[in-house]
């Protein structure tokens, strides 16, 4: 891959200035609430001479991610109280934040709410809870959120790719900035950032294609997004229940997603997407962090869940379906559901941690655990490739990963899977020059950039699914 050429960017004084504003400004001495034993320490290898803190965040264990065999009658039950567990998380934190109680008392009360939405869910199963007992305790999870450093808490993700920081080389997030109270105090940190160009290219090159490969991609435009669609429901996760995400997304495509939607809401919806593509794509937005209030300032999944700055429309936001190197594809059922990437990667570890970060002109170097900075010219990107292996049977599963795989380095699917058109999507933002700023997530997350995830719906009709797989297996480019 070529690499463009960029004037250098200056992530240097000013922008160090605008982001410590932010800081102290912005809800900054919340990275001590909640944590008694809290302090900060002189950051000797700080590069900017800055204090460390200590801060932290609430740590739970995912049950909904660990859920199988779940009977489908069960389902609405289990999906509503799932949610429910996330709605206890997300109210536990607001009460350190705000430090309503000492950590201890909170976490005992967590503690106790989860045990009986657990005990709920076990009982909706046909059992009695008790293979979920283990899954009740929540900690406090400390997070160091010195200005210096740059070490990523994970390691290599899914596909090859690397993650920002020391691994890449250089000493990237000790020369970037971030913001360590824009989001109210809940994130994104300094060491949340690193210069692109202090990147080592860490993309490998897709395996060679075999003589029964499919080589073609198909290509929907979809727009990017009408701001009047934005909510912060989850349909795909939990159904039914309003501000389901704790966060809000931009929306593609189908113009009728919400919690209420089901198949047949999605059937009768109106679509963005050129082509009369019905599926809903969908992401958790992207805000500047400049002090600015949003029209969700106040509101559940905006201000008062740390979600807060101006939301950045995308530049523009590309939807592909690409074939296999080892097989020709197969149809998507109607309404199958994929999620790639994991909102709570950052409490509950990066095995499903899958989106990445970079800038256009760089593509051959992609991010999971950190933001770029790019330079002038430059735009960032989010690019989301979704699981091209499905069961050949079920449209969901119980934990929303298990009736779909990624494929093999050699393109390969695991047993019993036949390879599908792949989804990947990639959405680029003109972020404001010397300006950080940070994906949507869950309060507890501290909006990490290795939360990022992205959601599909297929709604095509059977003859546009036909039509892609049709064009992906003949080796050509259709759009």
């Amino acid at each position: 891959m070529r690499q463009q050429t960029h004037k250098r960017g200056r992530f240097t004084n000013k922008t160090v200035a605008i982001v410590a504003a932010l800081a102290l400004g912005g809800g900054g001495a919340a990275l001590v609430a909640a944590n008694a034993s809290a302090h900060g320490d002189k950051g000797g290898s700080g590069r900017h001479g800055t204090v460390a803190a200590k801060a932290g965040t609430i740590q739970c264990p995912d049950v909904g991610q660990k859920l199988s065999g779940v009977p489908a009658k069960a389902r609405p039950e289990v999906d509503k109280n799932l949610a429910e567990l996330d709605n206890q998380v997300a109210e536990a934190y607001r009460r350190m934040n705000q430090r309503q109680g000492s950590s201890d008392a909170v976490l005992s009360q967590l503690n106790d709410e989860r045990s009986r939405t657990l005990h709920t869910i076990g009982a909706a199963m046909g059992g009695d809870g008790s293979r979920l007992r283990g899954m009740a305790d929540c900690r406090w999870q400390e997070v160091a959120t010195a200005a210096g450093g740059g070490k990523g808490r994970f390691g290599r993700p899914p596909g090859g790719r690397q993650q920002g920081g020391n691994q890449q080389g250089g000493e990237g997030a000790n020369e970037v900035p971030g913001n360590a109270g824009g989001q109210a105090g809940n994130g994104p940190s300094q060491d949340d950032f690193v210069d692109i160009t202090k990147v080592r290219p860490n993309v490998q090159q897709p395996p060679r294609a075999q003589e029964n490969g499919s080589t073609g991609t198909f290509t929907t435009d979809c727009g990017v997004g009408d701001p009047a669609l934005r909510n912060s429901d989850n349909v795909i996760v939990a159904p039914g229940v309003g501000n389901g995400a704790h966060h809000t997304h931009d929306y593609v495509g189908n113009d009728s997603n919400d919690a209420f939607a089901d198949n047949r809401t999605f059937e009768q919806g109106g679509t963005s997407c050129a082509n009369g593509d019905k599926s809903t794509y969908y992401w958790p937005v992207v805000r500047a962090q400049d002090g600015k209030d949003e029209a969700d300032a106040g509101q559940l999944g905006g201000g008062q869940e740390g979600n807060v700055g101006t939301i950045l429309t995308p530049k523009s936001s590309t939807i592909e379906f690409k074939g296999n190197p080892r097989s020709k594809v197969t149809a998507m059922p109607k309404f199958l559901r994929i999620i790639t990437g994991d909102a709570k990667a950052f409490t509950g570890g990066d095995a499903n941690a899958n989106a990445s970060w970079s800038c256009t002109g760089f593509e051959d170097r992609q991010l999971t655990d950190k933001y770029p900075l790019c330079p002038e010219g430059s735009s960032v990107t989010r690019t989301f490739d979704f699981q091209s292996c499905w069961d050949g049977k079920n449209i969901d599963s119980a934990n929303h990963r298990d009736h779909v795989a990624f494929a093999a380095e050699d393109g390969s699917c695991p047993g019993g899977f036949r390879a599908i058109p792949q989804l990947v999507n990639t959405i680029t933002y003109d972020v404001p020059a010397n300006t950080p700023f940070a994906v949507d997530g869950f309060p507890e997350q501290l909006h990490k950039p290795i939360t990022d995830h992205d959601d599909f719906i297929n709604v095509m009709s059977d003859d546009l699914m036909n039509k892609a797989v049709d064009c992906i297996n003949s080796g050509k480019q259709c759009g």
